[in-house]
C-alpha cells in the first residue's frame, strides 16, 4: 500500500466547500470520482484543511493510500485529465505510510484580497471582497500585528463546543499591496498553526471595522482578549480568500521538482 500526497488548486466559485456533503459539489468528491476514473479504486481523499463555499486554493494538499502502481507523473497528467477545469494538481509525491494531510500539517497560509478601488471590476468579482469606503491601511496593519504570537482566538470564530480550545499560534499577521489587471488591491495574509472555523473571514471583517475608524487598533486588540465573539465584526465574504500553502516537519514532504514545503 503507498501513500500519495497531491498538492491541488481550485476555484471554490462553484463548490459548496472542499468537504464531501450529501448535496452539491465538493473539492473531495471530484478528487475521489478522478482517482477512481484513474485507477479503478474507491479510496477516501484527506485534506489538509476544510474551505468554505467559494473559498479558493492554490496549494491545498491530500493525500491518498491506494495500490496503484501509477508513477507519479502518470498520477499528475491522468487526475488532471480526469477532473474537472476548476480543480487541478499541481505536485505530486510519496510519503511515508502514516503522513496525514490534515494531521501531520504543522502550518497552514492564507490570503485576503479586498478591492478598496472607487469602483469594482468584474474580472475580479468571484476572488476579492469590493470594499468602497476608503480604509485606513496603516491602522489595518497595526492591528493585525496584534494577532501575532500565542493568543485564545474565540472572538474571532463560530460558535464552537466547550471542550474545544481556541487557542492557536499565529506566526504571520500582515497587510500588503498587490497588482491584479494594474489594479491595486489590499492583501491579508494570514498563517497559524492551525485556523478555526471562519477565523480568518471574522478577523477581515473586524480589521475592516478597524480600517473604516469604527474601531482603534488598541480596541482591536481587546475584542482579543476579551474572547467575545460579539465583539468583533461580521464575517467577510467567502470569495475574497484562498488557502495559500500548508507547511509540515522538514523533510517530511518533498514534491517531484525538490520543492520542500515550508
Amino acid at each position: 500500500m503507498r501513500n500519495i500526497a497531491l498538492r491541488l488548486a481550485y476555484d471554490g466559485t462553484d463548490f459548496i466547500g472542499s468537504q464531501y456533503q450529501n448535496q452539491g459539489r465538493s473539492v473531495q468528491e471530484a478528487l475521489e470520482q478522478a482517482w477512481e476514473g484513474l485507477t479503478q479504486e474507491r479510496r477516501r481523499v484527506n485534506l489538509a484543511g476544510r474551505t468554505d463555499a467559494g473559498v479558493h486554493a492554490v496549494g491545498q494538499v491530500a493525500n491518498i493510500r491506494t495500490e496503484t502502481r501509477h508513477s507519479r507523473r502518470t498520477i499528475l497528467r491522468g487526475m488532471n485529465a480526469k477532473l474537472p477545469p476548476d480543480v487541478a494538481i499541481q505536485a505530486v509525491a510519496e510519503v511515508d505510510p502514516d503522513f496525514h494531510a490534515r494531521h501531520s500539517a504543522n502550518r497552514r497560509s492564507y490570503r485576503y484580497l479586498i478591492d478598496n478601488n472607487a469602483a469594482w471590476l468584474p474580472n475580479l468579482r468571484n476572488y476579492v471582497w469590493f470594499v468602497e469606503q476608503p480604509l485606513d491601511q496603516a491602522a489595518m496593519a497595526e492591528a493585525l500585528v496584534r494577532l501575532e504570537g500565542t493568543h485564545d482566538f474565540a472572538a474571532f470564530t463560530a460558535l464552537v463546543p466547550e471542550q474545544r480550545s481556541t487557542v492557536r499560534t499565529c506566526y504571520t499577521a500582515r497587510l500588503s499591496s498587490v497588482t491584479m489587471f494594474d489594479r491595486h488591491l489590499i492583501a491579508i495574509d494570514l498563517a497559524a498553526n492551525a485556523f478555526l472555523q471562519h477565523m480568518v473571514r471574522v478577523i477581515v471583517g473586524t480589521v475592516v471595522l478597524v480600517g473604516r475608524g469604527k474601531i482603534t487598533p488598541d480596541g482591536f486588540q481587546a475584542i482579543l482578549e476579551g474572547r467575545d465573539r460579539k465583539a468583533a465584526g461580521p464575517t467577510a465574504v467567502a470569495h475574497g480568500l484562498t488557502l495559500v500553502s500548508v507547511g509540515y516537519p522538514p523533510g517530511l514532504l518533498r514534491w517531484d521538482a525538490g520543492e520542500v514545503t515550508d
